[in-house]
């Protein structure tokens, strides 16, 4: 069973293969069962835990289960609250394949789906990106949304003024013209992309901060009580999501149909639609989009098994 650090793993998922790892992936599906949701320990107790197994598989003969520990007691341990691990197994025979981090790929995979769904909606002449959240997945959004649109101007704003200076200075070393932006508006205001990887439980964006033509990425909040935009960025707007689990997860898009500024039959597709050529992405040049994802464990599978052959086609010394 191959077992990559988290650095190699890095190594095998370049942005380039992986968005269009995804892309084949939602073309050809898989079986992707609900999650689990387990509690372990007592409820309320500082030890108390909550476990997330996600599975997929496919056609082509692998299986996956992502496995998510969250742990909100670990803060007064001094540890991460958040352990993932993924399995990958041969699906005709259950043979343990390869174990990665899960962290890393659930990471990449969600900037990776953000530039997919950039690819589809965003204008072809999109040169302006504002990130809104300078944690892991908010630093991997520009390299991925590079890959499909000619950034020359690069923003990310934090609630932490220092993380997003940190952020914007790890994008320059690795070549990407980012500055960090010391207010959310202006920023907005300027940008041809919007993206949000936050956690945020109130809305940071404003409908009237986004320009005409602009896309609004929204790959942060993954549970009904996170959001990231107001309702009505919503309304007026081409709104596209990753899978229709989001109807029912997103804090965002509940919100929206709460306030009646979205429909849920008024959702013009989803990433396997547009992929497929099935559902049509952005109509006209100033026309606003915006994209919902939560995450599927197709995407995590889809990473693993392209990391998986990456590194057995490897030579090995």
């Amino acid at each position: 069973m191959l077992q990559p650090d988290a650095a190699l793993l890095k190594s095998l998922l370049p942005f380039p293969l992986l968005i269009r790892a995804l892309r084949e992936a939602f073309v050809a599906g898989a079986t992707v069962p609900l999650r689990h949701t387990h509690a372990i320990g007592e409820a309320g107790a500082p030890d108390a835990g909550i476990s997330l197994l996600m599975p997929a598989w496919d056609a082509e003969g692998f299986y996956g289960v992502k496995i998510v520990n969250i742990y909100e007691g670990n803060a007064a341990r001094g540890l991460p609250g958040l352990h993932s691990t993924y399995m990958l197994y041969d699906a005709r025979t259950g043979v343990p394949l390869a174990m990665f981090d899960g962290n890393e790929i659930t990471s990449r995979r969600t900037a990776a789906a953000a530039a997919l769904g950039a690819d589809f909606l965003a204008r072809p002449d999109a040169q302006a990106l504002l990130v809104v959240g300078a944690g892991r997945v908010g630093s991997l959004v520009a390299p991925a949304m590079a890959c499909v649109r000619p950034l020359e101007r690069i923003a990310v704003w934090d609630v932490d003024a220092e993380a997003a200076q940190r952020c914007a200075h790890g994008l320059r070393e690795q070549g990407y013209p980012a500055v960090a932006a010391a207010d959310l508006e202006p920023a907005a205001r300027a940008a041809d992309i919007v993206s949000c990887a936050t956690l945020a439980t109130a809305p940071l964006i404003r409908a009237d901060w986004l320009a005409p033509g602009s896309h609004l990425d929204l790959i942060g909040s993954f549970t009904p009580r996170m959001t990231e935009a107001e309702p009505a960025c919503f309304a007026g707007a081409g709104v596209w999501v990753d899978t229709a689990e989001a109807t029912a997860k997103s804090g965002d898009l509940i919100n929206a149909f709460a306030a009646g500024c979205l429909a849920p039959e008024a959702i013009r597709g989803d990433l396997a639609g547009l992929a497929r050529g099935t559902a049509a992405g952005r109509g006209a040049a100033r026309e606003r989009t915006v994209f919902k994802a939560v995450g599927t464990a197709l995407e995590d599978l889809a990473a693993a098994r392209l990391a998986y052959q990456q590194l057995s086609a490897a030579p090995r010394g």
